[in-house]
Order: structure tokens, then sequence, then C-alpha cells
């Protein structure tokens, strides 16, 4: 395995565990992590290399962030995708984001299934968005936002990098 792995794996391995203890993934690990994948792919294959690494990073991050302001990640989920994507680059970055969104639809259901919640949390977005239709404003699908399932993305993002190494 390229050594690029083991240093995002590393870093995913972390951030698994604090998400899971705290639910946040902290700046000490993503902004090094980041950093860490440019210089590392940099030092590789000189500016080639630290062009692929921040390309990923921007991608990565971007990305996210979309995600971020639609409230279905954290900031720190966010700095995390821009840090696998300076070790990564795009496509390995891309592919672990789509395996990752994946996982984590199955384990929402799964959950709202679990506390029979589906049909409750249905009726509030189809509520939400026939006001929004309404009112011709986002207020009502905000205020919905706030009450939205959680859990950590990490049960969802490790195993999606895993699977989009294994099948890459």
């Amino acid at each position: 395995m390229p050594l690029e792995y083991w240093g995002c794996f590393l870093m995913l391995i972390t951030a698994f565990i604090t998400d899971l203890r705290t639910m946040k993934i902290p700046n000490w690990l993503t902004i090094p992590g980041i950093a860490g994948g440019i210089m590392f792919h940099t030092l590789l294959n000189g500016w080639a290399g630290g062009w692929f690494a921040v390309k990923g990073a921007g991608i990565g991050f971007a990305l996210m962030l979309l995600l971020y302001l639609l409230r279905a990640v954290g900031g720190g989920d966010v700095k995390l995708f821009g840090a696998i994507g300076a070790w990564m680059g795009i496509t390995l970055t891309l592919s672990m984001m789509m395996y990752s969104i994946v996982i984590a639809g199955c384990i929402g259901l799964i959950i709202l299934l679990w506390r029979q919640e589906t049909w409750m949390r249905l009726r509030r977005i189809f509520q939400s968005v026939f006001g929004a239709a309404v009112l011709r404003s986002v207020a009502p699908i905000q205020a919905t936002a706030r009450n939205q399932l959680q859990f950590p993305f990490m049960l969802a993002v490790l195993p999606g990098a895993i699977l989009s190494v294994y099948y890459f």
C-alpha cells in the first residue's frame, strides 16, 4: 500500500475515535492533515505533487462545504475532506465522498426505522418543502434542518474510505 494511504488512514482512524467520543473532528487533526498531505506530495513529486494535493484538498473542502451549508455535515467534516483530498487527490477523494454519503444514508435510514420515526420525519420534510413553496421562503426548510437526525459521520466515512481504496 502506498505511503500516502497510510498517512490518510492514520488521520481517519484518529478522526473516527474523536468523532465517536465528542461528535467533533478537531482542528489539531485536520489542519496538520491538509498541510501534511501537501508537504508529502510536494516533497515526493515536486510542484506537480504539490498541485495534485492542493487540487484534491480544494475539491474535498469545497464539496463538503456545500453539504455543510445545507446542514448535512459539521465543519470538522469539511476540513477532514480537505485533508483527505490533500493526501489522496481528487479521484479517490470523490470516491470516498460518494461511498461515505451512501453509507451515511443507509445508517440514517436504519436509525429512523429502529426509532420508528420514518413517517414523522418524512411528513416534516414534506411540510417544510410545501411551506417553502407557499411562502416563497427557505425559512420552513431551515427550521426543519435544525431538527435533523445526527450521528457521527465518521461511522460512514471510515467504511467509505476502506471501500473506495479496495475498489480503486
